[in-house]
């Protein structure tokens, strides 16, 4: 997956990690981000709620990218529900597509702890930019 549409310097803010999968027909894409003490409150540890939710929308545009290498996103709304504290760890996010239209995508994510367990889950509606081919 070409990652030039993500502005590097963001991304490594954000605890950036890896792209693990992308499933390009589905417009699937489960990433890693990692989690710093300096993103935490709480006498570090709880990670503040403006950087999970960084994750579960960047997540989202990286399906969009699977889907469509040359779409990019722009999130028009976005609700996320925090189920499980979010600590200082290693976290998986799983995003996809759920309905792809002309100018706007629907969109979910789930952030994962290291055993599987659910904690964060976002849903979220997009406008659909597209890069013009020469």
């Amino acid at each position: 997956m070409d990652l030039s549409k993500f502005p590097k310097d963001l991304m490594h803010a954000i605890g950036f990690t890896e792209v693990l999968r992308v499933d390009h027909e589905a417009g699937i894409a489960r990433v890693r981000y990692t989690a710093r003490p300096e993103f935490a409150h709480t006498k570090g540890t709880v990670v503040q709620g403006g950087l999970i939710t960084a994750w579960l929308d960047s997540a989202m545009a990286f399906a969009v990218i699977a889907r469509d290498p040359d779409a990019s996103l722009a999130s028009l709304e976005l609700k996320v529900s925090f189920l499980e504290r979010v600590g200082v760890a290693a976290y998986e996010v799983e995003a996809r597509v759920l309905r792809w239209g002309r100018s706007v995508v629907f969109l979910e994510a789930d952030l994962f702890s290291e055993s599987g367990v659910l904690l964060v889950r976002a849903s979220s509606t997009g406008k659909l930019l597209r890069t013009a081919r020469a």
